[in-house]
């Protein structure tokens, strides 16, 4: 099984136009394909920015949005998961999709971060959303999921290997991209891409530090705190190697872990 490279696109494009953020995704799905990627993540809520109007421009899954990505994706021969609100009927969903190279899948988050999520979305209800990608199971959640480790944990006892998180993670919160992502990669021994919004936006402050962490904890690759395109690939050997040698995953004792599902008194 061939390397995947795999494309994070750090941006947050231009707020409240969805006409733009389509050029900037083309023009980094150009950039990302003539570099040998097969896969290009943009972050949470790209197609429409974060801190916008969010009923106004949200439109349903297979809407005029979905139709120009899935174009843009079939035109430079590349897969893209990027995020935009979703309307279904009354509700309104914080959601990311997987499009191009055969494969296809949505997902709904599922844990809504502060007032301004809770008020604008309806939190997802489905952990594990999972598609095929040149031999590798992809997982998609967003953002503040992957800071709950049972989320992850889930994704990896149902075989993900590359989990996609598009994020909007702000200031003072960088500890998650700089640390708990790769944590969460190594815990989970799975390849992990974290990928952000950057600047200003609304009364939120993106830090970037967009990542793609390995099943060894390591960073493969690093933005900073600027727009930027950046390029890592996930090796299914040092994968399959790195399954081999953690003993995480077997040493569990499920029995133990009813806890879990209990709610908290807190």
């Amino acid at each position: 099984m061939s390397m995947l490279r795999t494309a994070l696109l750090q941006s947050s494009g231009t707020p409240g136009d969805v006409a733009k953020n389509l050029e900037a995704l083309d023009a980094a799905a150009a950039s990302a394909a003539a570099g040998g990627a097969g896969l290009l993540v943009a972050p949470e809520m790209f197609l429409t920015g974060y801190a916008v109007d969010v009923p106004a421009l949200a439109e349903p899954a297979d809407g005029p949005g979905a139709r120009a990505v899935a174009e843009i994706a079939e035109r430079h021969g590349i897969a893209v998961l990027y995020g935009y609100p979703e309307r279904a009927g009354e509700r309104v969903f914080n959601s990311a999709r997987l499009v191009g190279r055969g494969t296809s899948a949505g997902y709904r988050k599922t844990h809504l971060y502060g007032c301004f999520e809770r008020e604008s979305f309806t939190p997802g209800d489905n952990p594990v959303v999972q598609a095929e990608l040149d031999g590798l199971r992809i997982g998609i959640m967003i953002c503040y999921d992957v800071e709950f480790p049972e989320n992850v944990r889930a994704h990896a006892l149902a075989g993900t290997d590359l989990l996609l998180v598009p994020t909007a993670q702000m200031h003072p919160y960088q500890f998650v991209a700089e640390s708990l992502v790769p944590v969460r990669a190594f815990e989970n021994q799975m390849y992990v891409a974290y990928v952000n919004r950057v600047g200003p936006e609304g009364g939120f402050d993106f830090v970037g530090l967009s990542c793609l962490a390995g099943p060894d904890g390591v960073a493969r690759v690093r933005a900073g705190r600027a727009e930027e395109l950046v390029m890592g690939d996930v090796d299914p050997g040092l994968l399959a190697a790195s399954r081999n040698t953690n003993p995480y995953l077997g040493d569990r004792r499920p029995g133990l872990y009813g806890a879990l599902v209990r709610s908290s008194d807190r």
